[in-house]
């Protein structure tokens, strides 16, 4: 069988005669072309990357993230930077049930985008994996035992005295709870791990490794 004939024309010109199984297997070969393309632009693996998390006691580790673990991280650091989760708490100005508000809008969010990684990278992707497990570890690891021990008793208590704010500031109040001086060192040391997570998030982002610090 032949792929293609040329042959001259009664009037002289050259002419090609292509078979159909020449085009079918051209077409077969510009699809899986641009199928290995596509993969390897979705699925880059980067340079691999030494991170050390606090929160949740996850330690050190390290992986090889891929364009979407890179694209992971960075919506997880965006949420946390622009919370007051990645910023300094500040005692003297900020209303402790505000950060609350906060951290727990944080929680479902990044929950939210823990669940939105697609099913195939679960399966296939170790680094996927992996970053998957920091965000779920950092939320029930870190997180949430802060807000179980503190948040429902501060909220409580903060609504009870709720008359207290017509003559004193939110700031005023909030230092009188009984246990103010031990919520505050708990917050405050959650709050720097935050600040550390976000900083090796963007590490990733960015591929810097934490020897590289």
């Amino acid at each position: 069988m032949n792929l293609f004939r040329l042959f001259l024309n009664e009037n002289g010109s050259l002419g090609l005669e292509v078979s159909p199984w020449l085009l079918l297997l051209t077409v077969l070969l510009i699809v899986l072309v641009a199928w290995r393309s596509w993969r390897t632009r979705t699925f880059q693996h980067f340079d691999l990357v030494r991170i050390n998390v606090d929160l949740g006691n996850i330690g050190s580790l390290e992986f090889k993230p891929n364009s979407e673990d890179i694209q992971i991280a960075h919506r997880i650091w965006t949420e946390l930077v622009t919370r007051k989760a990645a910023l300094p708490i500040d005692p003297k100005n900020d209303v402790i049930v505000e950060v609350y508000d906060s951290w727990y809008a944080l929680f479902g969010r990044v929950r939210q985008l823990i669940g939105d990684v697609p099913a195939h990278l679960l399966r296939k992707e170790k680094s996927t994996q992996q970053l998957v497990s920091i965000a779920t570890r950092t939320l029930n690891e870190g997180l949430r035992p802060h807000l179980t021990r503190w948040q429902a008793q501060f909220r409580n208590w903060y609504a009870q005295h709720a008359d207290d704010l017509k003559t004193k500031t939110p700031q005023e109040v909030q230092q009188a709870f009984p246990e103010y001086a031990t919520l505050l060192t708990d917050m405050q040391e959650l709050n720097r791990q935050l600040i550390q997570y976000a900083g090796e998030l963007q590490r990733i982002v960015h591929g810097v490794s934490e020897k590289e610090k």
